[in-house]
């Protein structure tokens, strides 16, 4: 086998070791939760880490008393000296069956009860809580924040309480946060609600756990919980820099495309970003025609991914539709980003408001070119104005 081949799945294994280093701060006693469990990192947490090491260790006790009692039997009353008939003993005692009835009928009550305080305190939001929107889609996540924020990683502050809401573009996906103790599905064409305090600052790993196609195990990011809402609102906003939109299709690309297309020449679910834009020969169709990878092309693409489908990634295009979603600048910003994979170093400095469609003005031939006599022509209206005043 090429080793080659292994690199990557090394790199996804080296990063998921990781991940559960930076979450796994426990216990080295195996009898406490945080030796089996990631960090405890939200207001309930720790109550589900009791729940389940109470119902562990009660059923660990019970496993050693009955088998060791039938052991005991087995040994006691084993076949001696060929004799077979049964040994005396009783047919009916009243505590012993009272106690075996009614103690473990008591400990499953108290579990159902501490099972649903808990379960109420994970579902029934507090009137305080901010909302935050999350749309899940083949293979990403999309954050939208009450200001109107947008982020691939979900950011939060710690002690405040938060109400996801989500929903899915597409199938089947579901949410979980280990270190919250927090899974809850998200179901195609309803919402559904997670509410949470989260009460340590730190990056934890949130993952979709409801397989969901091929890319599933990828559809992982991060949830960073931090000090204040300043430093929150710091890491989700979007300042857009002028002259730069590819910058900004970066970001785009990052928060809705990255699930199926990778920019280093690797093919997944769709073709890789880095090799498309004026691709000798254009993309090659189902039906063998070719198509030259242009601005209309991307725009097509985008808005209606089964139009045109790229052979070998059919018969139907697994891309869901943004028609409605991505406005016409947005999708200007992610041809600029395709522009720039092609050629990065050609954007080192370069000023997208400078460009005049076939060629890109440098800051050099902008100095070269003359200052016409534009003062002059501005002065004589002010002159005239004078005169007449």
């Amino acid at each position: 086998m090429n080793p080659n081949l292994l690199l990557p799945l090394a790199k996804f294994n080296d990063h998921l070791n990781a991940d559960y280093a930076s979450e796994h701060k426990g216990s080295s006693l195996f009898w406490e939760s945080s030796y089996w469990f990631p960090e405890q990192a939200s207001s309930f947490a720790e109550k589900v880490d009791f729940l389940y090491m109470a119902v562990f260790w009660i059923s660990a006790i019970f496993f050693a008393l009955i088998v060791g009692v039938m052991v005991y039997f087995m040994i006691k009353y084993r076949r001696k000296n060929g004799v077979i008939a049964p040994q005396p003993s009783t047919s009916h005692n009243t505590a012993i069956e009272i106690l075996w009835s009614v103690l473990p009928s008591i400990i499953l009550v108290w579990i159902f009860y501490y099972g649903a305080e808990g379960f109420f305190e994970m579902r029934v939001p507090t009137d305080d809580c901010e909302e935050i929107q999350v749309t899940a889609r083949k293979w990403n996540w999309q954050f939208t924040y009450p200001n109107g924020d947008v982020s691939d990683e979900l950011h939060l502050v710690r002690n405040m309480p938060v109400k996801l809401v989500m929903r899915s573009d597409d199938v089947l996906h579901s949410l979980f946060v280990s270190a919250f103790r927090q899974k809850v599905d998200i179901v195609p064409g309803r919402y559904t609600y997670a509410y949470i305090v989260p009460t340590e600052e730190g990056k934890f790993r949130l993952a979709c756990t409801e397989y969901c196609g091929d890319e599933h195990s990828r559809m992982r990011t991060l949830c960073q919980v931090h000090k204040t809402e300043a430093e929150r609102r710091s890491s989700t906003e979007w300042i857009r820099i002028p002259g730069k939109p590819w910058l900004t299709g970066e970001r785009l690309y990052k928060i809705n495309c990255s699930g199926c297309h990778k920019v280093d020449g690797t093919a997944a679910t769709g073709p890789a970003l880095n090799l498309v834009w004026e691709k000798q020969g254009g993309e090659i169709l189902m039906d063998g025609s070719t198509i030259p990878v242009d601005r209309n092309y991307i725009r097509e693409s985008i808005l209606y991914p089964n139009a045109k489908i790229v052979q070998g990634y059919g018969p139907v295009s697994q891309m869901n539709s943004f028609d409605g979603k991505f406005s016409d600048q947005q999708i200007d910003d992610i041809i600029w980003y395709l522009r720039y994979l092609k050629d990065p170093a050609k954007f080192e400095n370069f000023d997208a408001t400078t460009e005049t469609g076939e060629g890109v003005e440098t800051p050099a031939d902008a100095e070269a070119v003359p200052a016409a006599a534009e003062p002059a022509v501005a002065e004589e209206p002010a002159a005239a104005s004078e005169e007449n005043h």
